[in-house]
């Protein structure tokens, strides 16, 4: 039985091949996009998710109770504490996170990104070992772990193990332990590890990632309300802050906290992006139901037949179901091919690339059974439509009312063309929000300026760096500063006091910390609004002054501040200078207070303002030769600004490439299927287009009639989706705090090019239709 159902299904299907070649190209495309979004949709949820003892790992993150603010650093003693106290705790790791440094093996050196963690990071965190010893590899200060990429740059291929390595030209490590090269779905990045070695009593600086693994059975509520006085207890300067555990399985996805809960973060992409992948598969099968039943008129006597000659309907559903699952695994067969050559090219938009894993055969299953469904899930409304024509009818040529399935049809397209203008509305809305937060004002010059790591003895040196450039005429401008400006990596509240300040804004107001040494307005290219610069070391008396922006001086309220005293702890400070507000958080953020206060030690980014009368080429050469005369060893490392702020786009430009491509996808799929029911209802209208043109009707009418049922279809299914692309887009956007205003027009022009879409795809047919000889279609048999 099965195999006659599947050989008179192949012949009907090779009999009717335009609807076939629709049918298969249409689902190909739709698979193949929903393959891709459910890889992508995959790699978002095992976002370190994948640990074997990952229900019990959690990451210690901070509470300030006051405005009930959620940051995910840690003091350092933290972890001996929560070891030493609390039985619940198995291993407790701090990781403090460097940037690039420098490794050193013989005389070859590279930079490469590494932490410092304690011992018991690769306990809690089974990362796999390809050479040496895992579990204990950190037990001695002098020891390293790398990973293959790293081992294979230093050592190409000799055996790592034993082998000295030299960091920042400082200190020396041994490799004990070589790890596999992290994979893609974890938000951990680096290339080596070494031993913490950092100062254990400082209970006030957070510095810190804090990683517990707890023993099984611990009740995670319970715990988190035993910790609770744990910093006060040994910080009283911290009173107002609380530390609580949280799954590291959910930080990925939902890192974003409001009133000390966790209200979203990254899940509202992947939602976003899934949403579209489940709108595709129903746009593929809708095409299917509508091109399966368009065509069932003519399939109506095969069912009369078939019932005359004994067929039951439960034979009917089944040899319909088997065209339908046969159309399906051919098209999951080209959808996988095809998802194998365009994962390259979507991987061009993702910030981590996506693979295919093919090995084991429960992979295989899962797709099979996927693609068996989707042709069931497309299949069943067909089949029982059209095993339920009476055989009477059919074979005396009865017509058949239409009005039901025609009802059924439309239904459908409203459907398919509403989730497509869904899809429309919600690529222009997330590309004008990206636009519009790249049109902000940054509040300074960005071009001509870029960032130089100082390393070695570069950083001892740096007067006299700073006036050879300045010399040169290359360079217009120079500063240093203890971290990029374009990131707001530091952050204190709650132990600052000024003139007028009551004690809730004491306790409430957070300032970003940024140190420089002089020269910062100027070179950075802000705008003095009142005061003056930062001048240390030609003023050491500036090693007490700070800067503030104008964010600042509106939250505190203040009135002629240049002069007053801002006490931060115990020390008191004079207010020099007020600069310009400027983005160095997230553009799609709030300007927040910041502080810039002198400091000379460790300032290790120095920022240039180039002269843009010079070419570029010659200056980084100079810039480069001047830094290298005093540490050759250190490669020159530098990045333009506006190169570093264009990157705060790339999670956002990434939901819009994605969004788009799949957005097109669906639009060409509605076009597909469209293009398809407008074949065949011309097909079965052949005669009465023929006798139209005989009386005289013109081209524009035919085409005009034939059209106009399709576009108020399109017309009824934008109403539809209107709201619910509306309600979707603003609690996508309610994410931002600095966004746009969803507008009227945004709606009508998303309206306009799906009625233009539509109207494109059914009048190519329709003129092929209209323009057709009469006597062709009116001619006997």
């Amino acid at each position: 039985m099965i195999r006659n159902y599947i050989k008179t299904a192949w012949r009907s299907l090779l009999k009717n091949k335009g609807f076939t070649v629709i049918n298969i190209l249409g689902l190909t495309v739709g698979l193949s996009a929903v393959l891709i979004i459910a890889l992508w949709v995959q790699n978002q949820f095992r976002q370190d998710n994948f640990y074997s003892n990952q229900e019990n790992i959690y990451k210690v993150l901070n509470r300030y109770i006051v405005d009930m603010s959620t940051g995910q650093s840690t003091p350092y003693p933290a972890a001996d504490a929560l070891t030493e106290n609390y039985p619940e705790v198995e291993y407790a790791a701090r990781v403090y996170r460097h940037w690039e440094r420098l490794l050193t093996f013989k005389s070859d050196g590279i930079k490469a990104y590494g932490n410092e963690v304690d011992p018991d990071f690769l306990k809690i965190f089974d990362f796999p070992a390809i050479k040496g010893m895992r579990e204990d590899a950190l037990s001695n200060k002098t020891n390293i772990v790398v990973t293959e990429g790293l081992a294979k740059s230093l050592f190409g291929d000799e055996d790592p193990l034993g082998k000295t390595i030299t960091l920042d030209n400082e200190k020396s490590y041994t490799v004990v332990s070589v790890l596999n090269d992290l994979p893609t779905y974890t938000d951990f990045s680096f290339n080596y590890l070494i031993p913490m070695d950092r100062d254990p009593s400082n209970w006030n600086t957070m510095s810190y990632s804090t990683y517990v693994s707890l023993r099984p059975g611990v009740d995670i509520e319970v715990f988190n309300e035993k910790i609770e006085p744990m910093v006060r207890t040994h910080a009283p300067d911290l009173k107002n802050n609380v530390n609580f555990l949280y799954p590291l399985s959910r930080i990925h996805l939902y890192s974003k906290f409001e009133n000390g809960v966790a209200v979203g973060g990254k899940i509202s992409q992947v939602r976003l992006i899934a949403g579209i992948g489940l709108l595709i598969l129903c746009i593929a099968c809708i095409n299917f139901v509508n091109l399966s039943t368009a065509k069932g008129q003519k399939r109506a006597k095969e069912v009369g037949v078939r019932k005359v000659i004994g067929a039951s309907k439960g034979n009917l559903v089944g040899q319909f179901l088997t065209e339908s699952v046969i159309i399906s695994v051919v098209a999951g067969i080209l959808a996988i091919v095809a998802s194998f050559l365009a994962l390259p090219l979507f991987n061009q938009m993702l910030d981590k690339p996506l693979s295919f894993v093919t090995t084991g055969p429960l992979v295989w299953l899962i797709l099979l059974g996927f693609v068996i469904f989707t042709g069931l899930l497309a299949g069943v409304y067909p089949a029982f439509v059209l095993s339920a024509f009476q055989p009477i009818k059919t074979l005396k040529n009865i017509k058949v009312s239409k009005k039901s399935n025609f009802s059924m049809r439309s239904v459908l397209v409203v459907l398919q063309f509403g989730s497509a203008v869904v899809l429309i509305i919600a690529t222009l809305i997330i590309h004008l929000q990206i636009q519009y937060a790249s049109d902000r004002d940054v509040g300074y010059d960005t071009s001509q300026l870029l960032e130089v790591a100082l390393e070695g003895k570069a950083v001892e040196n740096y007067e006299t760096i700073k006036n050879e450039l300045l010399n040169s005429g290359f360079v217009t401008h120079i500063t240093r500063t203890g971290q990029t400006i374009t990131q707001n990596n530091s952050s204190s509240w709650g132990n600052f006091s000024w003139q007028g300040a009551t004690p809730e804004q004491s306790k409430k107001t957070t300032f970003f910390l940024t140190n420089a040494q002089s020269d910062f307005i100027e070179t950075v290219g802000l705008k003095l609004v009142d005061g003056r610069d930062l001048d240390y070391p030609r003023l050491p008396s500036d090693n007490r002054a700070i800067l503030l922006n104008e964010a600042a001086i509106k939250t505190m309220g203040l009135e002629n501040p240049i002069g007053q005293f801002f006490n931060w702890g115990d020390e008191a400070y004079t207010i020099v200078g007020v600069f310009s507000d400027f983005v160095s958080g997230s553009p799609y953020s709030e300007v927040e207070p910041m502080l810039v206060f002198s400091w000379v030690d460790n300032l290790k980014n120095m920022i240039i303002r180039t002269d843009n009368q010079q070419a570029m080429n010659k200056t980084l050469a100079f810039i480069e030769s001047t830094v290298k005369k005093f540490d050759p060893a250190y490669p020159f490392n530098y990045r333009f600004v506006d190169e570093r702020y264009a990157e705060k786009f790339r999670d956002q430009q990434q939901t819009a490439s994605l969004s788009l491509t799949f957005s097109l996808l669906a639009i060409f799929i509605s076009c597909l299927g469209l293009f398809g029911l407008i074949s065949y209802i011309t097909e079965t209208r052949i005669k009465e287009i023929g006798i139209r043109k005989v009386l005289g009707a013109s081209v524009s009418g035919i085409v005009s009639m034939l059209s106009i049922d399709f576009v108020k279809l399109v017309f009824v299914a934008i109403i539809i989706a209107t709201p619910i692309a509306w309600w979707a887009m603003n609690k996508w956007l309610a994410d931002f705090a600095y966004r746009i205003d969803i507008q009227w027009w945004m709606f009508v022009l998303a309206g306009l090019l799906a009625i233009g879409i539509a109207l494109f795809t059914v009048s190519w047919q329709a003129i092929r239709a209209a323009v057709a000889n009469p006597t062709d279609s009116l001619r006997d048999e």
